[in-house]
């Protein structure tokens, strides 16, 4: 439990901010990683060699890793970021999804190209990534997946209607894969983040520095929750949210349903609205959950 000493280690994004400081918190604790960043703006445009910066950095520290300046909104890209992986070390054993990019404006102003880009970086090629590596860590039936999603997403945030409902949807695919990776020991979270980051420097009005954060606003504060959660002993179908020195989690929580007749009509609904509505009694619930209960159920049924 948290030794990532050997342990191949995949961070998307990892030219600066937070998957920079993911990479560099995996290679002081001996892991061998794969720094993968395309390079480009904070709206996805161009290309650079971060990825190269940070490999240098990890050297200097005595640690282990190659640089891919794929995109991963690429099917091919994202492809060859787990071939470099497994061609240089032979496995993967912890994938960081963190890659991502901004293009903001209110949905009434938003032009369908910028929603597409968006998507497509960080749905998309969190998907593509992750499809690439779920094949390695089947076979080896061991693997650790963080999603980095956010709470424009989780809880809204206006102007980020492409950003919101592509990180929203890293929990509906956390919440399959953790179910479908259960039997192989494949334990897939997702990460909320809070930091100064030059993505974070886009939004008009945000008070920051990428280049030199506020010590409680730095990218590295972070990190301790990403590692938690791609540790031996990780939790699966969690989602954790970090940043200035704080953890917390959030979850999904249903309240109990009101029966009704097969002739229910919307008067008999609209009677009970404050009941529906009503959360004071909900309970967390997840797929892993919602599976436990009716094998409960069906154990109960059968003692």
């Amino acid at each position: 439990m948290g030794d990532f000493k050997d342990k191949v280690v995949v961070v998307t994004g990892a030219g600066g901010g937070l998957g920079k400081a993911h990479a560099l918190e995996f290679a002081k604790r001996g892991a061998k990683v794969v720094v993968n960043d395309l390079g480009g703006s904070d709206d996805g445009r161009g290309k650079s060699d971060m990825a190269d910066i940070v490999v240098k950095e990890i050297h200097a520290l005595g640690g282990d890793a190659i640089a891919n300046k794929a995109s991963v909104a690429d099917k091919e890209g994202a492809q060859s970021i787990i071939d470099d992986a497994v061609n240089t070390y032979g496995t993967v054993d912890i994938l960081v999804n963190n890659a991502g990019i901004l293009r903001d404006k209110s949905f009434k102003n938003m032009d369908m190209g910028d929603w597409d880009v968006v998507m497509n970086v960080h749905l998309n090629g969190t998907s593509y990534v992750t499809k690439a590596a779920w094949s390695v860590m089947w076979k080896k039936a061991y693997g650790r997946i963080v999603m980095t999603s956010s709470t424009s997403g989780i809880f809204g945030n206006f102007g980020q209607a492409n950003y919101g409902a592509a990180k929203m949807g890293m929990l509906g695919l956390m919440n399959v894969l953790a179910i479908e990776g259960l039997s192989k020991n494949i334990r897939v979270n997702t990460l909320a983040p809070d930091a100064e980051t030059r993505l974070i420097a886009t939004i008009p009005g945000a008070q920051v520095n990428p280049e030199d954060p506020d010590p409680m606003r730095h990218p590295k504060l972070v990190s301790p929750a990403v590692l938690l959660l791609c540790d031996d002993d990780a939790p699966t179908n969690k989602t954790i949210h970090a940043g200035n020195g704080k953890f917390s989690c959030s979850a999904i929580y249903i309240n109990r349903s009101l029966s009704f007749s097969a002739d229910v009509t919307y008067e008999e609904l609209l009677e009970r609205k404050n009941e529906l509505f009503d959360m004071n009694n909900a309970e967390e619930m997840s797929g892993l959950i919602r599976a436990q209960r009716m094998l409960d159920a069906q154990k109960n049924a059968h003692d």
